[in-house]
């Protein structure tokens, strides 16, 4: 065999499955199943006039915002979803350029119209103090991840665009990690009051976002010679070549 052969099957062997690229997207999809199916339900039942009751009357009375935030949260965290496929930005490098500019979007509705529902909207009686601060702490963190993975990009610092935009995508998911915790919580302690419900869900965000951080600080860095070669081909090169291959969940 030659040597020309002989790379050529260890490239092959190299080369991950296709299939197996879409499990990340598909678990991150079940995730936020439930959080999806109750936004449904909620557009549901605004369209259709559904019975005013305490537990509602704040959505009844300023709609708006509570649609923006479902739509843009379901679009930010499905479509966001992937970006997590690696032979997919590397095939189709310019579907992922114009999924994040529409992403970007997404998420930014849906964290400053999160925002504005914690600001203006009655607190529900089961939610606290702590719930009340944790989301406006998260929804802004979210909000200034991606506009900071923005500024990275068009600095043509891709690394930084990544982990910004991962952490951002990692705050978004924050309401499909709650019914996690707050399931368990209730089974390991009975239902929570606001204060031990805050705890749960705080915990949630921190979760996402330590794993986020984990992955950002796990991911190969482009060794200096191919960095030193992207930066004498100039910023376009640069951008053409490395976003397929470094670019994160945008």
């Amino acid at each position: 065999m030659t040597a020309r052969e002989d790379r050529g099957v260890t490239t092959a062997r190299k080369a991950p499955s296709r299939k197996g690229e879409w499990g990340i997207p598909a678990a991150l999809i079940v995730l936020c199943a439930v959080p999806l199916a109750a936004g449904a339900v909620r557009l549901i039942s605004l369209a259709a006039g559904a019975e005013v009751t305490p537990e509602n009357a704040r959505f009844f009375a300023a709609p708006l915002p509570v649609v923006l935030h479902i739509v843009a949260a379901a679009a930010f965290t499905v479509l966001g979803a992937f970006q997590f496929v690696p032979g997919f930005r590397r095939r189709k490098p310019g579907w992922h350029r114009r999924m994040g500019r529409l992403l970007v979007g997404a998420g930014l509705v849906a964290a400053l119209s999160g925002l504005w529902m914690t600001q203006f909207y009655r607190l529900p009686a089961h939610d606290g103090a702590l719930v009340y601060a944790f989301r406006l702490l998260f929804g802004s963190l979210m909000a200034v991840s991606l506009v900071l993975g923005v500024v990275a990009i068009r600095r043509r610092q891709l690394a930084r665009h990544r982990a910004w935009m991962l952490r951002g995508y990692a705050l978004g998911l924050g309401a499909g990690t709650q019914v996690l915790t707050l399931l368990l919580g209730e089974l390991v302690l009975g239902p929570p009051g606001p204060f031990a419900r805050g705890l749960l869900m705080g915990a949630a965000w921190t979760i996402n976002l330590a794993v986020a951080e984990c992955i950002i600080r796990r991911s190969p860095r482009p060794p200096a010679r191919a960095a030193g070669v992207a930066r004498a081909t100039g910023p376009g090169r640069e951008h053409g070549v490395s976003v397929p291959a470094a670019a994160g969940p945008l």
